[in-house]
């Protein structure tokens, strides 16, 4: 078939290199599979043979690696080809948990997404010695890398990536489940609690779990309540995911010279401290001999040559990269792990007549990962031959590791012989963007969200389009047996499979899979609560490692759906959907001849005039929102920015949607000649000041829901702008804000507090 056009159009915008003026550097597909495969090949003494089976390896989206190393192999650019890290250990004092900060800052710089365990850092309200402070816990410090992402997007990086873990006994368990509940907080955050078999065992038995830190246990809870808090909020918010930490580290082949605590943010790499996550996707629809006939099979030899070129192309990955920090290049070499995975898995079996989920399936997915289990085994091992093993490998150790224990007595015989090159081998990641490319192929192990919808693309004359995007084993099907064919039962997308279904698949890839997997279980609105709860107990009875939901709700909405004729009639119009839900329109609205709205007075320190900002707002569906903004001053120094941004500010409102991330992107940008103070909190720019001041205003429309008592940047700008007046003078900070709370005289603002 020919590749659809939104392949061609994701490849130009995400893998294709192109000089720094836009200039095109490849001119096709086959020209960033040559790229790549010269840059891995180079580092063989006999680069031209090498070279030419890694580039028949990359073609037709046979093997694919990961979108760092597509992007950036052979691009001479200071950029990492490892897709993410966990961070060091953060130390649990002030200048530690700093230095780790910038550490992530250079990491995230060079396109390295990042996790985090924040269990080392002391729980809220703990002494701090010698100081006489009490310590603001690893939620607060959280917030400051969130902030440092939200930085490094704002000078020009793709959108950060970030996993924070945090042990199920830590004293702060509770606040870092909710955490993300308020909306805009924590949004550059994946979060995930490490759960242990001992907690499982507590919640089973209905005991008691303590809340320790240091080795002081600060309180007790039922294990059983915490348990219900942590599945609570995954099923209104999605989040927290739940990693079983102990069969992590009991399963991991480097059990016995590494501790994990944290994973990649996608969860697919569970990783030690300044671990690097190498990834590359076998393409199982490839690899199909005889699709939808009768006889139809994975090609399994094949598939052993494939596995086997690409474990070397991965392994040389790891001498060709660059990496942030030299701690992350350590460890990478000493170790040399690689997460070799597989995409397309659902509709190769679509491919083969097998419906996800069966029991036929579970069975053809526990025979392909094996079999590619032990082709990467054994070529990694034939690479230990032939360029020594991996430089931490401990035979007698490395053999005794119960995955290692469970491999072919052939496979342990060979690494007992010649050692091995790689310490880790297998994981399955997802593979989005990746698998777009290779014309749509189902992602990871996922199921195929939809087999056919329709998306609506821009025009290079500003205009739009539609074209309909179709899932690869639905085009070939449709190809080959034309439009009116009836679809075979195997064809069997997210929308029509039990939660269960999804949970199978995991643990049958799970007992062939080395590291972890990225696996979302789609869960139906509907769904009960004791029923969504009962998911979890299935993943951990059945041996996963982790597990994440997703279930649509009103508090959190859904990501995707698929788009039906009747939907995609529907959005020509820009009709306003019920009162209370975020409308989204095909056509920007139309301005009534009058509105209502508020000027706010502004006042910038270092600006001698004010500058004054108006938001006009508009009801549609019974919900106001906001529909333009306009920025005055006497100070024409600013004039041609803020004319250009509230053009651009109107434009978006006026296209509808969820329009809060305005506030969000305005609040993140940092003045590099400095913010200012404003009623005694920083606000980093003149344009954060401004975004503050939109936010205050959907506030008070009712379109953004009133701020906790503690946000004092809210406040801050509401005091600015003349909104708020909270309490009396504090007689430390000078603001009005002190009010009485549990008999003592408290200030909001700076914490001042004085006991009556």
């Amino acid at each position: 078939m020919d590749p659809s056009p939104i392949a061609t159009r994701v490849w130009d915008m995400k893998y294709r290199l192109k000089a720094s003026d836009g200039a095109p550097v490849d001119k096709t597909v086959h020209d960033s599979w040559t790229r790549v495969s010269e840059t891995l090949s180079a580092v063989e003494t006999d680069p031209s043979m090498w070279r030419a089976k890694f580039l028949k390896a990359l073609e037709d989206f046979r093997f694919l690696p990961a979108g760092r190393i597509l992007a950036g192999a052979g691009s001479d650019r200071n950029v990492t080809l490892f897709n993410c890290f966990v961070m060091g250990e953060i130390p649990d004092d002030m200048a530690g948990i700093f230095q780790h900060l910038k550490e992530a800052a250079l990491t995230m710089q060079q396109g390295g997404g990042i996790g985090y365990d924040f269990s080392t850092l002391r729980p809220h309200g703990s002494a701090v010695a010698g100081v006489g402070a009490d310590a603001s816990g690893p939620v607060s410090f959280m917030e400051v890398w969130d902030a440092m992402c939200r930085t490094i997007m704002s000078a020009g990086s793709r959108r950060g990536a970030m996993m924070a873990t945090l042990r199920c006994d830590h004293p702060d368990i509770e606040e870092f489940v909710s955490a993300k509940q308020t909306p805009g907080r924590l949004t550059n955050f994946n979060l995930s609690v490490l759960v242990t078999d001992a907690f499982m065992e507590a919640v089973a038995s209905g005991a008691d779990w303590p809340l320790s830190f240091g080795g002081k246990t600060h309180r007790t809870v039922k294990a059983a309540e915490l348990w219900d808090r942590i599945m609570r909020a995954t099923y209104d918010f999605s989040e927290p995911g739940v990693i079983f930490i102990d069969r992590i580290n009991r399963r991991n082949n480097l059990a016995y010279c590494e501790t994990v605590s944290a994973t990649n943010p996608c969860g697919e790499q569970p990783l030690p401290p300044y671990g690097a996550c190498l990834l590359g996707s076998i393409n199982l629809t490839r690899l199909v001999k005889r699709p939808f006939e009768k006889d139809a099979a994975l090609d399994l030899t094949a598939l052993d040559a494939l596995v086997s070129t690409a474990v070397r192309m991965m392994d040389n990955v790891i001498d060709v990269s660059a990496f942030p920090l030299d701690a992350q290049r350590q460890e990478a070499q000493a170790k040399r792990r690689i997460g070799l995975g597989v995409t397309g898995l659902a509709d190769a079996l679509i491919m083969c007549g097998v419906t996800y989920g069966s029991p036929d399936s579970l069975d053809l997915v526990g025979r392909w990962l094996h079999r590619l289990q032990r082709a990467a085994y054994l070529a990694s091992v034939a690479l230990a031959e032939e360029k020594g093993p991996f430089p931490l490998y401990d035979a007698e150790a490395y053999l005794a590791g119960e995955t290692v224990a469970g491999l072919d007595p052939d496979i342990r015989e060979a690494i007992a012989a010649h050692g091995i090159r790689n310490a880790l081998i297998t994981s399955i990641a997802p593979t989005g963007t990746i698998s777009l490319i290779a014309d749509n192929v189902s992602s990871g192990i996922e199921p195929a969200f939809a087999f056919r919808h329709t998306r609506k693309v821009l025009t290079p004359d500003g205009g739009q389009t539609q074209e309909e995007v179709a899932d690869y084993a639905y085009r070939l099907f449709r190809e080959r047996f034309g439009e009116e064919a009836d679809l075979p039962d195997c064809f069997v997308d997210a929308q029509t499979l039990a939660p269960a279904d999804h949970i199978a698949i995991q643990a049958a890839a799970q007992r062939y899979v080395d590291s972890s997997i990225s696996k979302t279980i789609n869960v139906p609105e509907a769904t009960d609560f004791d029923s969504f709860k009962d998911l979890y107990a299935q993943a951990f009875a059945q041996g996963c490692k982790g597990c994440t939901t997703y279930r649509p709700s009103r508090v959190r909405g859904s990501v995707l759906a698929p788009a039906t004729e009747e939907a995609v009639a529907a959005a020509q119009m820009p009709e306003p959907e019920a009162a209370g839900e975020i409308v989204y329109m095909a056509q920007p609205l139309q301005r009534p001849p009058g509105l209502e709205g508020r000027t706010y007075k502004l006042r910038w320190p270092g600006s001698d005039h004010a500058i004054y900002i108006t938001v006009n707002d508009i009801e549609e569906g019974g919900r106001r929102r906001s529909f333009e903004v306009f920025i005055n001053s006497k100070n024409m120094e600013h004039y041609a920015w803020t004319v250009a941004l509230t053009r651009m500010i109107s434009a978006v409102f006026r296209r509808g949607g969820d329009v809060a991330f305005v506030v969000e992107e305005l609040k993140a940008v940092f003045d590099p000649r400095g913010g200012c103070w404003m009623e005694g909190t920083y606000v980093p720019s003149l344009l954060a000041a401004i975004g503050g001041v939109i936010e205050q205003h959907m506030i008070a429309i009712g379109f953004l829901p009133k701020p906790a008592a503690k946000d004092s940047d809210r406040r801050a700008i509401a005091r600015a702008v003349g909104d708020e007046d909270i309490g009396r003078q504090c007689p430390k900070c000078g603001l009005p804000g002190t009010v009485s709370q549990e008999g003592c005289e408290t200030c909001l603002s700076c914490g001042w507090s004085k006991c009556s």
